[in-house]
């Protein structure tokens, strides 16, 4: 039988253990979510900007604060 010290450090670890697995899980899904703008790489300027979520409707006038840099041709 486990000492209510050892109880305390198990219930802890298991709890930091899932908090640290569902940010995992959360970043990797917001970082998916994330839209790609293309960049024309001969004028370094906006040529679209692809939306994956429903939701968003970014342009190259309206560009979110964070999204794949695709550099084209």
């Amino acid at each position: 039988m486990l000492e209510r010290k050892d109880k305390i450090k198990s219930i802890l670890l298991g709890t930091l253990t899932a908090f640290a697995i569902f940010y995992i899980i959360d970043a990797i899904f917001k970082t998916l979510d994330m839209p790609d703008v293309h960049v024309s790489n001969s004028t370094g300027e906006c040529v679209s900007v692809i939306n994956y979520k429903e939701t968003d409707t970014y342009s190259c006038d309206r560009l979110p604060s964070r999204y794949h840099h695709v550099w084209i041709r």
